[in-house]
């Protein structure tokens, strides 16, 4: 039975990534994620229970929708599958313990704020302001000492500073950008889920996990740049590229902080 719980997890997570595919569609559409009911977005009919099954209903619809045969994004699936594998990694790494639930809330949050500033470029206030909150109890509740195997905050002060220092951080070059260019080069939304993510990591792995996204971020940008008539007026919705650098330090931090101080000291 030890598989037991950590396939409650998962399928705990692939429900969660139902509803969340729910957000990512009604959210930048300006709808209620309560009612009405699930329909298809192409011919209004509603879902039926036994087709709104986490992955599964995709296969055995073949990716299309009972009623009307068009097509359904692969969007969806992808939410589910991704956000129960991550409940599974969290779970292995804490147990059937209190921690697993801040935790998972917070990468679900962030799989939202991805693919919310992936199609709309905003990063909701509704989620990344409670983001924050929860960072601070991650650190608050001593988490980074209670889960070694998770790069999170391990004091309250920590994260009061991981917050404000990863804000600031992206708020200073938000203003930099605006005094030299006279436009907008990033939104305030970025520099809340900075803060957001501060308060969960702590402010120590602030800087690799800004690296990692600005790297990543540049590279797209330049990509898509080259293949756009508006060259490098391309706008690249750095939130994306933060919250996929969050969930790679979040998991691997551990051993990529080893790195990087081996980096730093020359060892």
């Amino acid at each position: 039975m030890t598989w037991f719980l950590p396939a409650m997890a998962a399928a705990l997570g692939a429900i969660v990534g139902s509803f969340l595919n729910v957000v990512i569609h009604r959210y930048p559409r300006e709808e209620s994620i309560v009612f009405p009911p699930s329909k298809c977005p192409e011919c209004g009919t509603h879902i039926k229970p036994y087709d709104n099954v986490p992955v599964l209903a995709y296969l055995w619809l073949l990716g299309r929708c009972r009623a009307c045969r068009a097509p359904i994004s692969a969007r969806y699936p992808l939410v589910e599958l991704a956000n129960a594998l991550f409940y599974l990694a969290i779970f292995l790494r804490t147990g059937p313990t209190w921690g697993f639930l801040p935790i998972a809330a917070l990468v679900s949050m962030t799989i939202c704020l991805i693919y919310i500033d992936l199609e709309i470029q905003i990063l909701p206030d509704v989620i990344d302001l409670p983001g924050v909150a929860i960072g601070l109890f991650v650190g608050a509740t001593h988490m980074g000492a209670l889960y070694p195997d998770l790069l999170v905050s391990s004091s309250l002060l920590e994260s009061i500073i991981g917050a404000a220092a990863g804000a600031g951080v992206l708020l200073a070059i938000a203003l930099t950008y605006k005094l030299i260019r006279k436009v907008e080069g990033m939104g305030l939304g970025d520099v809340k889920m900075m803060a957001m993510l501060g308060a969960v990591v702590g402010w120590e792995p602030l800087f690799p996990l800004f690296v990692l996204a600005s790297v990543a971020g540049a590279l797209v940008g330049l990509l898509v740049a080259a293949k756009s008539a508006a060259r490098m007026q391309v706008a690249v919705p750095f939130g994306v590229f933060l919250g996929l650098a969050f969930l790679v330090v979040l998991f691997f931090g551990p051993t990529l902080w080893d790195l990087w101080l081996k980096l730093l000291i020359g060892g």
